[in-house]
């Protein structure tokens, strides 16, 4: 185990969830929070139907909204959860768009140009069906987390995990490549795995 690895290990006993630093006001726990659910918002936008430039707007609003309301978030139900209410949020947020849009148009011409106006069929609202959690949704979520752990691993142990677990390649072969022995493969594995799992364990639930 390298440096990076031993101090991953020793400091991540001590921490607190993510929600609780969040609740604590620690700036580098909003940062990350931003870092690992903004690519998962963003992409429920798009999937609702916003171009990208609304997209990235309507995140800026979801972001400001969990930081205003992050004190009112509670688990009461066993059904609930930080990402559906991430998504209940992120939904209501598209809508609000949407009904800017369809207030915003000013005829001018007189009642003629209001009454055509008025006969032009409307969008449909958005339905908000594809703003929810889902697999895709948690694989954006762990390729996120994936990303903030990286840097606490050695370059060697970083792809001896990924070729072996993402990719699919053989451990004889990783090793064979990186020039480790088959156990030190399966090792490298297995410490980046349930670093992860320890990492996801902290996320808001």
């Amino acid at each position: 185990m390298g440096k990076a690895e031993a101090a991953s290990s020793e400091s991540s006993s001590v921490s607190s969830t993510l929600l609780d630093q969040l609740r604590s006001g620690r700036p580098e726990a909003w940062e990350r929070l931003v870092r690992l659910y903004s690519p998962m918002v963003y992409r429920w936008c798009r999937r609702s139907g916003l171009a990208a430039e609304d997209a990235a707007d309507v995140l800026q609003e979801v972001l400001s909204a969990v930081m205003l309301h992050l004190p009112d978030f509670r688990r009461d139900r066993p059904q609930d959860s930080f990402t559906a209410w991430l998504a209940a949020i992120t939904r209501n947020k598209v809508r609000d768009l949407f009904r800017r849009r369809c207030g915003k148009a000013e005829p001018r011409g007189g009642s003629t140009a209001q009454q055509l106006l008025s006969e032009i069929p409307q969008p449909p609202e958005p339905s908000g069906d594809g703003i929810r959690p889902d697999a895709e949704s948690a694989a954006w979520l762990s390729r996120g987390v994936l990303e903030t752990i990286r840097a606490e691993f050695e370059a060697r142990s970083w792809q001896a995990f990924w070729r072996t677990a993402v990719e699919g390649q053989a451990p004889a072969h990783v090793a064979e490549d990186l020039q480790m022995s088959v156990p030190a493969v399966y090792m490298a594995k297995s410490r980046v795995l349930r670093r992860l799992r320890q990492a996801m364990g902290e996320l808001p639930r």
